[in-house]
């Protein structure tokens, strides 16, 4: 016997896109913080790893904004 699959509703579907979504910018807003504060604090050895955070934290942003366009897409 083949189990179906519960299906959500529209507002459960956005409730967790919400939650997802919110993760990827809290997590990218973070690691760019702390490749700033490196910036801040450290001395010149430390400049590279501090703009390599910062990058990383640009890269989870730009995810975050690919998905949020992604799914903007298919809901229009």
């Amino acid at each position: 016997m083949a189990k179906m699959k519960k299906r959500l509703t529209q507002s459960e579907e956005f409730e967790i896109l919400k939650l997802v979504l919110d993760k990827f910018l809290w997590m990218g807003f973070g690691i760019m913080a702390y490749g700033f504060y490196i910036l801040l604090t450290g001395n010149t050895t430390s400049f590279v790893r501090g703009i390599s955070f910062m990058f990383g934290g640009s890269v989870v942003l730009m995810l975050f904004m690919f998905l949020l366009l992604k799914e903007y897409e298919i809901i229009k």
